[in-house]
């Protein structure tokens, strides 16, 4: 539902320029822009401050016609307003090769803007009981191990889909014809969880609009259901969401010398670290998600460390309900060329052919994992070391 709005969109001009068109049309001026809800203003400099300064908006025709579409740009008033015919086919972004060398200025400076068609849910088993429909696609961040960019060619911008009142209308429905969950399972013993960042990080999109803390309040009021997504970037905007007990974050952890190659672009694993007693505090299930396991040379006297640095970090409250869920390196021939390209020093550290081998993933596509036998033993190996460091985290699940 619309909320009530005031202001005025900027009108523009026609432009033609590097072979597109850039339309602000007439119609711009009678769109009225929503008052911003003052607890989505940061206080403070904002956690994409130094990841995202966006200079150019790719945007459906249809973006304007929601409410969130015009919150969003305007946002970034002084951005340059590409249309385009959809946001997955975007000429000279999406599937250009040429555009691998410039990998992070276009995170850094890109913003796609759709609207969801397909309002689907998938089944899981693992990290959530279903896969909500996405409100946004892509990230800020350049993890080199992250499988969105297998499917989005040589660039990975965020998009964000600005039809949030049906995504939630569909999740609402989707919750209320499951019912009550009768029998617990390794996701959680009472609730259906819908992850809901599985193709993004929720905590980055919550600084470009305000589609995650109309999501955590959604869960709020279904009795039955869960969110819960997991997430690399601090944003300390999300204390103020008052989430209930309905949100499961699960902050993304690796030792600190992997993470520094690997995990180009996010908070610091320390800072991860410290954020969960305070996100405790406010209301979330934190969880850990420790992934991905990239085994190396000295793997295990690192994650003891790791181990030893969470044991140190939180306190008690958060140790009664600490959970993780454990996920060995899954990797994708296309996206180890791709990462020659602009980060090569990560494929010394994740193209290992003499311990991996290809594997189709329960999603049909062909990846490359550790070996059968040899992973069977690391992971074994992982959750011992974890039993014996911390002992009162419960493993949700380890493949």
């Amino acid at each position: 539902m619309a909320r009530p709005t005031s202001g005025w969109a900027t009108a523009g001009a026609w432009e033609a320029k590097h072979g597109y068109i850039r339309r602000v049309t007439n119609l711009d001026l009678f769109l009225p822009e929503p008052a911003p809800r003052p607890a989505a203003v940061p206080t403070g400099p904002g956690p994409l401050d130094r990841l995202l300064k966006v200079s150019r908006i790719y945007l459906e025709p249809a973006v304007r016609e929601h409410a969130r579409g015009r919150e969003i740009l305007a946002r970034y008033p002084d951005a340059e307003r590409v249309e385009v015919a959809s946001h997955q086919h975007i000429p000279g972004l999406f599937g250009n090769e040429g555009n691998v060398e410039a990998w992070n200025r276009i995170k850094g400076s890109t913003l796609v803007l759709g609207v969801k068609k397909t309002l689907s849910f998938i089944a899981n088993d693992r990290s959530s009981d279903f896969i909500a429909p996405s409100t946004a696609n892509g990230c800020v961040m350049a993890c080199a191990y992250c499988y969105v960019p297998r499917n989005k060619g040589y660039a990975n911008p965020v998009t964000v889909f600005v039809n949030i009142d049906r995504i939630q209308e569909a999740i609402r429905k989707h919750a209320h014809k499951r019912g009550p969950k009768l029998e617990p399972n390794t996701v959680d013993p009472h609730a259906w969880v819908y992850d809901i960042g599985c193709n993004s990080d929720c905590a980055a999109d919550a600084a470009i609009s305000d589609n995650v803390r109309d999501l955590v309040r959604l869960f709020t009021t279904l009795p039955n259901a869960k969110a819960s997504f997991a997430t690399k970037l601090v944003n300390r905007e999300l204390l103020t969401y008052e989430p209930k007990g309905r949100t499961r974050i699960r902050f993304s952890l690796m030792p600190h010398a992997p993470a520094k190659l690997l995990d180009v672009r996010t908070s610091p694993i320390a800072e991860r670290i410290a954020a969960i007693d305070d996100f405790v505090a406010a209301g979330y299930e934190v969880h850990l998600n420790l992934s991905p396991v990239v085994l190396h040379e000295g793997w295990q006297d690192a994650y003891v460390e790791l181990f030893q640095q969470v044991d140190a970090g939180i306190g008690e409250h958060a140790k009664q309900q600490l959970a993780c869920e454990i996920i060995f390196l899954t990797h994708n021939a296309g996206l180890h060329e791709v990462n020659l390209r602009w980060h090569p020093k990560a494929e010394e550290l994740l193209w290992r052919p003499e311990i991996q081998e290809t594997k189709v993933s329960q999603g049909g596509g062909v990846n490359v994992r550790y070996r059968t036998g040899f992973k069977g033993r690391h992971v074994a190996e992982f959750e011992a070391l974890l039993a014996k460091h911390l002992p009162y985290c419960r493993v949700r699940y380890a493949f």
